[in-house]
């Protein structure tokens, strides 16, 4: 649904997006035989910025997209009663294997509310967009001419791709159940969320209303997906093989949907990040050839408060610790968590010893994200030379703030946080993470050799009042206690800290192996599978 390549291609949200254009950027560089198929959003995601009064709005504004070659192909789908002509383009400049983009907007259609905005518009444009993307995706290969042996659903939102081969299965004489076997045998399913909000449900009527039924029967879809229709579940059933995308989401998912029929068992590959992009070529120099890197840190910490000082009018302190949190405002990343005592915080924050800068945006439609964001802009507000807030975040400012904090803050519900990945682009850098046990932490952070974990409540499930509370005074024990005094008062373990945590992420984390682990672990077992099958059916 969205991929993250450069802020000049705006056509991603967060983190989501970021991932795909990475694991693109990977396949490219490792030469894997993968095209992507995602959608030309006329107008992008939203540019969010903050008012007189420290509220977020939303603007909207279509986007010029020199990046795409025009293909000449346009593919068909049928929606709510009129057939859709999408136009498709090509986007392979940025570093990636081929991404195919559909685009019902173009001058002159009259679909353009389909594809105009990521996430935008009400339940109907959602199912359209999806509509385009799986339905329309499957048609586009065939119109390509590109064979694909694995179709990977990355997340639910592209699920119709499997209505869709179902319907090509059925149409050239097998039944629901036999077509519905077969494509399994061709699918990969990745999950991305053990938040409920986040694995999207549709009613049948409004379904049947678009036609996203795509001539299979009430009584198939819910064989498929259930009533209401889960496009998470969907997914799993019809997929071969399914994964979360850390060790513990891994779990987690299986948990959550392991109780269903005609599912595979959930298992994991941890997300990795796109080094060529995130990690500053100078400290990937200096770590493999042991040279100094905090000069280094501090070149990147001096770019990040010249941009500070050039949009937020606030020189902050290079002498000061400063501590970045950037990521999607939802209220289970609880971004205010660092705030909620401020009897103890806020000496550290007056005299400046302490430095906060956050970035971050909310859905739209997200009150309590956006009311999030003004809390904290209330906090620069009182806090002007110690708490910044930088609006509009995007891909250049998380470059900035990736490479040029000291300490990477994360401090989400457990076990709300799939993976995570900003920590990770940190890590590269060696800013230390500084962070709850959750998503891909647990993997790779080893308190007090490089970075710091919060304590992890070893009883039973507490309620999330008990858990923020819990949270918030181990934030400020570790914080305070431990990387305040470690920064000001030992250098030399500081750096060993940024050496090993550069080490510890650079393979593990890194798109790479996350690229190879996706060809070993799922696609070629795949393609094993349904040739073993083919050629037992031939027999």
């Amino acid at each position: 649904m969205e991929y993250g390549l450069s802020t000049s291609l705006p056509i991603y949200s967060g983190g989501l997006g970021i991932l795909a254009g990475d694991y693109l950027k990977a396949a490219r560089d490792l030469g894997r035989p993968v095209v992507a198929i995602g959608i030309l959003w006329r107008q992008g995601y939203t540019n969010q910025y903050i008012d007189q009064d420290g509220q977020p709005y939303d603007t909207f504004a279509e986007q010029n997209f020199n990046d795409l070659e025009d293909t000449g192909v346009t593919v068909q789908v049928r929606i709510r009663g009129e057939d859709v002509v999408c136009k498709v383009w090509r986007c392979d400049t940025l570093g990636n294997a081929p991404l195919y983009l559909l685009d019902a907007g173009y001058p002159g259609s009259p679909h353009a509310w389909m594809t105009r905005r990521l996430y935008g518009g009400e339940k109907q444009d959602r199912v359209a967009a999806e509509m385009i993307l799986g339905i329309g995706g499957v048609r586009l290969l065939r119109v390509l001419g590109i064979d694909a042996e694995v179709y990977h659903f990355n997340e639910g939102h592209a699920v119709f791709a499997g209505v869709e081969l179902i319907r090509e299965k059925m149409n050239a004489g097998l039944s629901f159940d036999h077509a519905w076997n077969e494509t399994r045998h061709q699918v990969v399913f990745t999950t991305h969320t053990p938040v409920a909000a986040g694995n999207e449900v549709h009613d049948h009527a409004l379904l049947q209303h678009m036609e996203a039924y795509n001539s299979l029967t009430y009584d198939q879809m819910r064989d498929l997906g259930g009533d209401p229709f889960s496009m998470t579940v969907a997914g799993l059933r019809l997929s071969f093989m399914a994964n979360g995308v850390s060790k513990l989401h891994g779990r987690t998912a299986q948990r959550m949907w392991g109780h269903l029929e005609s599912i595979p068992l959930i298992f994991s590959i941890t997300n990795g990040v796109h080094s060529g992009t995130w990690q500053d070529p100078r400290m990937k120099e200096a770590f493999e050839k042991r040279k100094d890197i905090w000069s280094i840190h501090m070149d990147n910490k001096r770019k990040l408060i010249d941009y500070i000082e050039k949009y937020n009018k606030v020189k902050l302190r290079e002498d000061a610790l400063l501590i970045g949190f950037a990521r999607r405002a939802a209220e289970y990343k609880r971004g205010d968590l660092i705030f909620r005592n401020t009897a103890i915080i806020e000496p550290y924050l007056a005299t400046g010893r302490i430095q906060i800068v956050f970035s971050s945006k909310a859905h739209p439609n997200d009150g309590m994200g956006k009311a999030l964001i003004a809390r904290l802009v209330q906090f620069e507000k009182k806090y002007p030379n110690s708490v910044i807030f930088i609006e509009n975040y995007n891909m250049d400012i998380a470059k900035l703030l990736v490479q040029g904090c000291d300490i990477w803050l994360n401090n989400p519900r457990r076990p709300q946080e799939a993976s995570g990945t900003s920590g990770m682009k940190a890590a590269m850098n060696g800013v230390l993470n500084l962070s709850v046990e959750d998503g891909w932490v647990g993997e790779g952070v080893q308190s007090g050799i490089n970075g710091w974990l919060l304590d992890f409540h070893p009883g039973e499930a507490l309620s999330e009042h008990e858990q923020d509370e819990w949270d918030m005074q181990s934030l400020y024990r570790v914080l305070l206690q431990e990387v305040v005094p470690t920064y000001y008062n030992d250098r030399k373990r500081w750096v060993e800290m940024m050496i090993l945590s550069i080490d510890m992420s650079r393979w593990q984390f890194s798109a790479h192996r996350m690229c190879r682990e996706y060809f070993d672990l799922m696609y070629t077992p795949t393609v094993n599978n349904a040739r073993n099958l083919l050629a037992q059916e031939t027999v």
